[in-house]
């Protein structure tokens, strides 16, 4: 069998055979240092978590991916020098974890992000060598160079949007002979910072840093979106395996999962999987931060939202639909900014998945 193609190896992750399922934390004292950075909790957009759109492999990929499910698709392209890989999205994670930070003590934010080098490899549990900062280089440049395309439908029309992981990035270096990487600057894409400043995100467990397999950074997020705070999730192998967007064959990745269950290290969730069904099971663990955003939204709504929302969803019971929406924001941790806007964008998508009752 080929050995599995999933990369232990960017951002200079240790090559020798792992004694334990988790890596050590390699900064245990970086709170002393970095406090504004330790205190932020980790956050991903949860688009990002729902579709594959970075590479698990350890050699470079260039081929255009396609994913279609109930007339949606969606297409990313990577650039000459490979798709953005699962380890260069922590580069994301970091940013979309600073603004959300500075988003909850009500202090300005801009799509543009100052990134001290030393800050992020640490925050991500990496080494500080040289080998790091250069790949840190490396890691922008395939963000940058990966671009998605997707449609967007409304009633009998479709739109076709492109965009990208970070629009721009820039790179302060120390003058002279070491050339030493002293920080960068990243540019989101209003893709990203509109996902962020809407809070359609998801926090995640800090251990997630400390996976060393990318397929289990990916099988990670795949359970912390669809699980999320339920008590437990299931999913056939077969569908998990096309969620991952992992190019390995069922039968390595069937194994995976049995040692992912027989390890039983994944962070917030326990893991069961049925080899006679082919069928994982996620369980949580209780594990999750719990902050005031967890909790059922407690405000209210104007009551021109429900005359909007009985015409995005016509023939459902508005008052349903806003217990179904409430519950909703708790499972996904979200507080809305523009509650009506919300629950009215709620009951349109829910109208066009399920129909008229």
């Amino acid at each position: 069998m080929e050995p599995d193609t999933t990369n232990l190896d960017l951002f200079s992750v240790s090559e020798e055979k792992p004694l334990l399922p988790l890596m050590p934390d390699r900064h245990p004292q970086h709170d002393l240092f970095i406090c504004d950075v330790a205190d932020a909790v980790l956050k991903d957009v949860m688009t990002h978590m729902e579709h594959p759109f970075y590479s698990l492999s350890k050699k470079p990929e260039t081929a255009v991916r396609r994913y279609e499910h109930k007339g949606n698709w969606i297409e990313i392209t990577p650039s000459v020098k490979g798709l953005a890989t699962i380890y260069d999205k922590d580069i994301l994670i970091y940013c979309i974890s600073q603004i959300m930070a500075k988003l909850k003590n009500n202090e300005p934010v801009s799509p543009r992000v100052r990134i001290n080098s030393r800050d992020l490899l640490i925050f991500t549990n990496r080494g500080t060598s040289g080998r790091d900062y250069m790949a840190l280089v490396e890691a922008l440049d395939r963000l940058e160079g990966t671009r998605i395309r997707t449609n967007i439908r409304s009633g009998d029309e479709e739109q076709s949007d492109s965009f990208g992981l970070i629009d721009a990035s820039s790179i302060r270096r120390k003058h002279g002979l070491d050339g030493r990487l002293l920080w960068c600057e990243v540019k989101l894409s209003d893709w990203v910072f509109n996902a962020i400043r809407s809070q359609e995100v998801l926090t995640l467990h800090r251990d997630y840093f400390r996976l060393r397999k990318p397929i289990e950074r990916r099988v990670y997020e795949i359970a912390r979106k669809h699980c999320g705070q339920q008590d437990e999730w299931k999913i056939g192998l077969g569908n998990l395996l096309k969620k991952t967007g992992s190019q390995s064959p069922l039968k390595r990745f069937r194994q995976m999962l049995r040692d992912l269950a027989d390890f039983d290290h994944l962070p917030d969730y326990s893991v069961t999987f049925d080899t006679e069904a082919d069928m994982v099971t996620f369980r949580n663990r209780g594990t999750m931060l719990i902050t005031s955003a967890i909790t059922v939204w407690g405000g209210h709504l104007d009551p021109e939202a429900y005359h909007d929302a009985r015409s995005a969803a016509p023939g459902w019971d508005v008052y349903l639909l806003e217990r179904e929406w409430r519950s909703w924001l708790g499972d996904n941790e979200i507080e809305p900014k523009y509650p009506t806007r919300h629950f009215i964008k709620f009951c349109k998508s829910w109208n066009e998945k399920r129909g008229r009752p």
